[in-house]
């Protein structure tokens, strides 16, 4: 099928067609993914930003997360037809099929409507960006850059993995940027590598791992389907693990007047959305658990929002 082909699909109203621009940027999930950024800037500051910040950076936010998750079927776009649209992916526990998977694929959007979708809304993204500091533009654009790296790297090396733990940062170190031009660098080291381990263990591999019967079919270079089964579900939890006991790290020091409670409440939400379900992967090593995994530790980071916000009403006590 040529990628300038019609969608086959009949009619709809506008906001049918919305829900299929929106199912193409995997919007319930950007949507959690922008608690990333949002807890990474109030973490730091431990307090909120001036109110021009905050709207620009969630109109940036909402864009940059749009674009990129857009951009991710753009490019896989030939693969995801070979897998049949939907393909094994589709399920109702799992958190990015609750909208239409891969409407591109299936038809629903033409390849020309998803690049302009995400042209548009790069557009915003990068204006919005340069309002906040300029340095952001750059990081938008890596990080862009580093998304088609990913999706290419699929018949290549499991290797790619490191890129996504390097794309989901861009927007937590981008938000940082945006309230400091000149941050703790220390702050950012220990943020990035508890984003980072959590990519791997909680998104990336329990992701692949949805998918692995396809993937091994097309010959993907998927860590699952590199490593085996039991190897990717200790790598996941040796990466949970240490993304847990960072992230608590980086609370209990950012909150010293109440170090404990922070490091408690941070930890506790690592173990019941991170621990328990990699630790429940690793005894059944079953592909439901995977998607389990998945969607548990896709609410860390509006966890950590909200753990954050908790801790900052208690200092106002």
């Amino acid at each position: 099928m040529s990628i300038n082909a019609a969608p086959i699909s009949k009619p709809s109203g506008w906001l049918e067609q919305l829900k299929r621009f929106l199912a193409l940027s995997r919007t319930p999930h950007g949507l959690l993914d922008m608690a990333t950024p949002a807890f990474a800037v109030l973490l730091y500051l431990g307090g909120f930003p001036p109110v021009r910040v905050v709207i620009i950076g969630l109109m940036t936010a909402f864009a940059g997360y749009t674009a990129v998750y857009a951009l991710n079927d753009i490019i896989d776009f030939r693969t995801d037809m070979a897998k049949g649209g939907e393909s094994a992916l589709t399920a109702e526990s799992y958190l990015d099929s609750l909208m239409v998977r891969h409407p591109m694929a299936q038809g629903l959007l033409t390849y020309r409507e998803g690049i302009l979708w995400a042209a548009g809304w790069s557009l915003v993204a990068l204006v919005g960006a340069y309002l906040l500091n300029p340095m952001c533009v750059v990081i938008f654009l890596m990080g862009a850059a580093l998304e088609t790296v990913y999706c290419l790297l699929w018949h290549v090396s499991p290797w790619r993995s490191v890129v996504s733990g390097f794309v989901k940062n861009s927007g937590p170190v981008a938000a940082v940027l945006a309230v400091d031009s000149h941050p703790s660098l220390f702050y950012m080291i220990v943020l990035f590598l508890g984003l980072f381990f959590w990519e791997i263990g909680g998104q990336n591999i329990p992701a692949d791992w949805s998918d692995i019967e396809l993937d091994r079919q097309f010959r993907a270079k998927t860590i699952p389907v590199q490593l085996g089964a039991e190897r990717a579900a200790y790598l996941a939890l040796a990466a949970l693990s240490i993304s847990m006991l960072l992230i608590a790290f980086l609370f209990m020091l950012n909150f010293p007047e109440w170090r404990w409670i922070a490091f408690l409440l941070a930890l506790a939400a690592g173990i019941y959305l991170l621990l328990i379900p990699v630790v429940k992967l690793l005894q059944t090593r079953d592909r439901e658990q995977a998607m389990a995994l998945f969607n548990r530790a896709s609410y860390f980071p509006l966890a950590l929002l909200c753990l954050t916000l908790v801790v900052m009403v208690l200092g106002f006590i």
